[in-house]
């Protein structure tokens, strides 16, 4: 799960070299799309709101050294707006998935948080920031209809895994509020600092809920294995720092437009990854799913595009 390219706006302000563009798409693309595998392999021993928790503690610190070595200052309403995308996007975005994949593949859980655009319009319609369009319409109902046949079989038990697709579709909405909202909220204006803040407020929301639920309490530290913690490692330097940081700084040189491509290759990596590492499912169902969800975000992308053109062509008339 990311936050809006769209609500961030940006100037190129040089040319930089391939390379450096080639690795950082490569670090949107294809590491974002393996940090679902390493939470599956963190929480195998290592409770999940620990592991979110310690994550984007070491995540956030790290990240807001990095603005206070470059200027960044926070202010008391950056805490403010910190804290709720922190409950927005960590304790409840982040720690439901976290939760869930206990119970759900890599794969499964990386195209049900790819519906995170459905919720956006969804949501947006609601707050009057978006409209709903034939194109953009299409889409929501297409991507219901790919959630459908993703889901239908595991809602007729009522298991343990039924409860995790719940979980994570709860936190993909609670994702798109904090999107929704955070064009309201006074946050940073630098990339990096930005991104630390929430990370800062949210980490210690999801420890004192470890705390209270008692995954301190009944863990076996001793068992915890070195897949584990390689996979909390792999999510803090690659999943949160590394990544972030090229997606910040690929914002400054490419079109938010281009930048939010990565949605659609996000899922992909995950299934695909999923299914070669660690054997996971890749059955008929998931291939049409992914094409139908993947299919869904164009349109809802488009459909946006759309009216924002609608809009311009308004105003300049």
């Amino acid at each position: 799960m990311s936050t809006n390219p769209a609500n961030t706006i940006t100037t190129a302000k040089a040319v930089p070299s391939r390379l450096w563009m080639t690795l950082a798409f490569f670090a949107i693309y294809v590491i974002w799309g393996t940090t679902y595998l390493a939470i599956r392999y963190a929480v195998l021993t290592i409770p999940p709101l620990v592991t979110a928790g310690v994550r984007h503690s070491v995540a956030g610190m790290i990240l807001l050294a990095l603005a206070w070595s470059r200027g960044f200052r926070p202010r008391r309403e950056h805490f403010v707006a910190g804290a709720v995308l922190g409950a927005l996007f960590f304790l409840v975005g982040h720690g439901t998935l976290h939760w869930a994949e206990q119970y759900v593949s890599s794969g499964l859980a990386a195209l049900l948080v790819a519906t995170e655009p459905l919720w956006i319009l969804l949501i947006g319609a609601a707050m009057r920031q978006q409209k709903i369009n034939a194109l953009n319409g299409a889409g929501l109902l297409l991507g219901l209809g790919g959630v459908a046949i993703l889901t239908s079989r595991e809602f007729t038990t009522r298991t343990s895994l039924t409860w995790a697709i719940v979980a994570v579709l709860v936190g993909a909405a609670s994702w798109a509020v904090g999107v929704c909202i955070s064009p309201r909220l006074r946050l940073p204006h630098d990339l990096v600092g930005r991104a630390a803040v929430p990370l800062v407020c949210g980490a210690p929301m999801l420890l004192i809920a470890a705390a209270v639920s008692g995954e301190f309490s009944s863990a076996h530290w001793s068992a915890v294995s070195t897949k584990s913690l390689l996979g909390l490692a792999y999510l803090i330097i690659f999943g949160s720092v590394v990544s972030f940081t090229a997606y910040s700084w690929l914002l400054q040189h490419c079109s938010a437009t281009l930048v939010a491509t990565h949605t659609f290759v996000n899922p992909l990596v995950a299934v695909l990854i999923g299914w070669f590492w660690a054997a996971e499912p890749l059955n008929a169902r998931v291939v049409v799913a992914t094409a139908i969800i993947l299919g869904a975000i164009v349109l809802i992308q488009r459909g946006d595009r759309h009216a924002e053109l609608q809009a311009e062509a308004v105003q300049s008339d």
